[in-house]
């Protein structure tokens, strides 16, 4: 299947669409939106576009894609009628990003011309294809980096980390760029090794901690272990976010399992003790 046009009708009629709900006489609720509004149903759209991948459900990701792509037209629109960028300028954006992170396909001058077959060729051909994934995605961090550093808002190795971004997957990244700039640990281990020392100190804070609520210092420690957590997973090339989805998966799974157990037994799982309900535990992880 080739990629469409870039003058696609649906995709023009979708531009279309979008226009005639904020018109002035179109629907009172888009009218009434602003990047801010519709922001997080940016960010539950994204969401629903992975959980369709997760549960490689494609009808569902043909949709959800759909529903984001409703979300990028939508801001794109909002932003035209401000007078600071449209659609076109949006995709141009994106078009030219890609070319200038990918020297080792396009070239280091961009975009060469297509050939009579359509073909398009880099300045230099034979950097197509010869680096390996790490090495382009460290060419593509360090690209990333030129780009950070050109800009005047940007002196620390750690700017332009979205503080929208989900906690741990935030964690990973600062790390990840404080990685680039030597503040990393040599090995593994040692990475494993602050993590079992931010666990002693949230046990002592916790020990420490002699009311109901959890004392600040506790929340603090916490904080500071999953952090460690969420480097540790960087260091062994983990994607943190990603592994803690799949282990409250596999949690809910194995849940539902020890309920299904009680039920066939005619036992009320929420009546039975820890060491029952530890037992089923057992039993369902031993059955997978």
């Amino acid at each position: 299947m080739t990629a469409p046009p870039a003058g696609n009708c649906a995709l023009r009629e979708l531009l279309a669409i979008m226009e005639r709900l904020r018109s002035a006489d179109g629907c009172p609720w888009d009218r009434a939106q602003t990047f801010a509004s519709i922001a997080p149903y940016t960010i539950e759209e994204a969401y629903e576009v992975a959980d369709a991948i997760e549960r490689n459900d494609l009808p569902h990701l043909k949709d959800e894609l759909g529903d984001l792509l409703f979300q990028v037209v939508f801001h794109a629109q909002i932003g035209r009628e401000s007078g600071h960028f449209d659609f076109d300028a949006v995709a141009a954006a994106i078009r030219d990003k890609l070319v200038r992170r990918h020297p080792h396909v396009f070239g280091a001058a961009g975009l060469a011309p297509a050939d009579a077959g359509g073909r398009r060729a880099g300045a230099d051909d034979r950097m197509s294809g010869a680096l390996s994934v790490g090495e382009q995605s460290a060419v593509w961090e360090d690209i990333k980096a030129g780009e950070r550093a050109a800009a005047a808002d940007s002196v620390s190795a750690l700017a332009g980390v979205p503080l929208a971004l989900p906690a741990l997957m935030r964690a990973f990244k600062l790390s990840k760029r404080a990685a680039r700039v030597g503040f990393d640990f040599a090995h593994a281990s040692e990475t494993a090794d602050k993590v079992a020392e931010e666990l002693a100190e949230v046990r002592e804070a916790a020990e420490a901690n002699s009311g109901a609520a959890a004392s600040a210092e506790t929340v603090e420690e916490i904080g500071d272990l999953l952090f460690a957590a969420a480097n540790l997973a960087r260091k062994l090339d983990v994607d943190a976010e990603a592994a803690l989805r799949a282990a409250n998966l596999k949690f809910e799974r194995r849940f539902h399992g020890m309920e299904r157990l009680a039920a066939q037994r005619g036992l009320e799982f929420a009546g039975l003790g820890l060491a029952a309900q530890e037992a089923l535990w057992q039993e369902v992880k031993r059955g997978e």
